[in-house]
């Protein structure tokens, strides 16, 4: 029956993770209705905690000799609906997965499992001089696999790049139980890169259960610069002439006036004046001879794109300052409604004056506050809808404005999705940016990992027997 978990299968599944490994209770089963975008919502049948390879591969061959679709969840820090269940699905959850197997200091590569916390892997490096890239703004609590998962990027990725940079190896579990591996240091032979065709495949391919990763030595030094305009159109002005100027950020980021706001109320305040329409964040990173030079010339730029202050961090207490208020904006927001749509877009970034001043148009039409921080450097857009989803009529604006949104970031140039994911939330947008020749081909790719069609089922690829126009 749906929504029930049959008695056999329940004791075969407690024999493998133990007693408390699997979660039936519905109050307890609360906690897994939704990932970060809570505008959708649904409990799954239960929640199975396996602890390692072995785990896995044996409760998801129990599962598929039931036929019982699988969602895989990491931290539940997704912000696409992509790690949510219905009441005919098992959410197998990697948070017990959370050991760092091996680090290999000499040759600067880690293996973890995926329950591993993003930040917890460059603090267990660090005594090495190394450090993890890939941040996203969740980093504190996300973690590998999810960030597998998704192909995460962060503020940094500007000039360090995403996930599938740093992925060399994994170990993966597929629908029926099965174990394969994928590249590896020493082990990658030639052949199809089927390590970057998983990375970013939104767990609709099997479960990543051990995940070899590159590292890299610290940055001798790193400079951080704040720049607070009256207009967020300025900002975004002063990026494409930064990048246009052939300077290379670590990071350059956007926080708009609603968001700076919310931030500074917040226990996270960074100290951004709050009449700002927009603050640029910015950072180098590397030798420190060479920062100086590229803070000045920054500097001229964003005086000549209207800057009204500029300021630089005097010391890493200062920059951790100015990271937290952007780091942590997303969680700011809850003061300003009990609901957020965060939506995940990139453009040229030439484009980003003209994308900005439509977003905010759309808002003002929809009689709807859009908040703006994002990965200016490479154009990732992050327009955050607040709303109230116990109003229907806020509800409807906010899915109609949301529409428009991508359609002005793809009619820009652009594409649905810089980290974020498909997940459940971009389905309706796929046909915005994909054919449906290009969509048959990518339900062929995942046929060949899950031929059932049960892992993780509803994510990314929308249902071609409807009209797909």
């Amino acid at each position: 029956m749906p929504g029930s978990l049959a008695k056999s299968l329940e004791k075969k599944l407690k024999s493998i993770v133990g007693e408390t490994g699997v979660i039936l209770d519905r109050d307890r089963l609360l906690a897994y209705e939704s990932d970060g975008l809570t505008a959708y919502r649904s409990l799954p049948m239960a929640v199975v905690f396996p602890r390692d390879t072995i785990e896995v591969s044996k409760v998801l061959g129990l599962l598929s000799k039931e036929d019982i679709p699988v969602v895989p969840r990491g931290a539940g820090t997704g912000l696409s609906g992509g790690a949510l269940a219905d009441d005919r699905s098992v959410m197998v959850a990697t948070s017990l997965m959370n050991r760092i197997l091996t680090i290999d200091s000499d040759n600067r590569i880690a293996l973890v499992q995926p329950g591993v916390i993003n930040a917890d892997l460059t603090e267990a490096v660090s005594p090495f001089g190394l450090y993890y890239p890939p941040d996203p703004s969740s980093q504190s609590a996300c973690t590998l696999g999810g960030n597998v998962a998704e192909n995460s990027g962060g503020p940094h990725c500007l000039k360090y790049g995403v996930t599938s940079r740093y992925v060399i190896g994994i170990t993966v579990v597929t629908y029926d139980g099965t174990i394969s591996r994928f590249g590896g240091f020493g082990r990658e032979l030639g052949g199809y890169d089927i390590v970057g065709l998983f990375v970013g495949s939104e767990g609709c391919f099997g479960i990543a259960t051990e995940i070899e990763v590159c590292l890299l030595p610290k940055p001798e030094g790193a400079q951080t610069l704040l720049a607070i305009f009256d207009r967020l159109e300025d900002a975004g002005k002063a990026v494409t002439t930064i990048i246009a100027d052939g300077l290379l950020p670590a990071a350059l980021e956007i926080i708009d006036g609603p968001t700076i706001k919310a931030v500074e109320e917040s226990i996270y305040a960074g100290g951004y004046p709050t009449d700002a329409e927009a603050a640029l964040v910015i950072e180098f990173d590397g030798i420190k001879a060479g920062l100086s030079a590229d803070i000045e010339r920054t500097t001229v730029h964003c005086r000549e794109a209207n800057a009204r202050d500029i300021s630089t961090a005097e010391s890493e207490k200062e920059r951790e300052v100015l990271w937290q208020g952007r780091k942590k904006a997303f969680g700011a927001m809850g003061r300003i409604a009990p609901d957020l749509l965060v939506q995940d877009a990139t453009v040229p970034r030439s484009t980003l004056p003209d994308v900005l001043r439509r977003i905010s148009e759309i808002g003002q039409s929809y009689k709807l506050v859009v908040a703006n921080v994002f990965h200016a450097g490479d154009g990732n857009l992050h327009p955050n809808i607040l709303f109230d989803r116990s109003d229907p009529d806020e509800v409807e604006r906010v899915e109609l404005a949301s529409k428009e949104i991508m359609a002005v970031c793809v009619e820009a140039g652009g594409t649905i999705t810089g980290e974020h994911g498909v997940g459940l939330d971009k389905l309706s947008y796929m046909s915005l940016v994909h054919s449906r020749e290009e969509l048959e081909a990518m339900q062929v790719v995942k046929r060949v990992f899950d031929p059932k069609g049960n892992m993780n089922p509803g994510k990314v690829i929308p249902d071609l027997s409807e009209d797909f126009s």
